[in-house]
């Protein structure tokens, strides 16, 4: 004897499910606060994106002047700023904010 029920599959989960919420109502509120940082994640690698490149103009500017490549006085600035922010998380982002602006020596 075969079974008739639907087989539910891992892609037919329902919103509650997918968020792990235990209401209709806060599914909803979750499901619709994740696409908002969705889209600021996406807005934040375009700034990043966009910071990368600004660098690297700054950074040819300087070498092609006689300078080093990188203003560790510069770097330290921008690690207090994000410290004074964020707190100490604030450091770590910038740090990593940092090597990517960089570049590749």
């Amino acid at each position: 004897m075969t079974s008739t029920a639907p087989v539910k599959s891992s892609s037919a989960k329902t919103t509650a499910e997918k968020t792990g919420a235990h209401t209709d109502e806060a599914a909803a509120l979750i499901d619709n606060a994740r696409s908002r940082i969705d889209a600021l994640d996406d807005r934040i690698i375009g700034l990043v994106q966009e910071r990368m490149a600004i660098s690297a103009v700054i950074q040819e500017a300087r070498i092609t002047s006689g300078g080093r490549r990188i203003n560790l006085s510069r770097e330290m600035e921008i690690l207090g700023q994000y410290r004074d922010a964020l707190g100490k998380p604030g450091t770590s982002l910038a740090m990593t904010l940092l090597e990517l602006c960089r570049g590749r020596a």
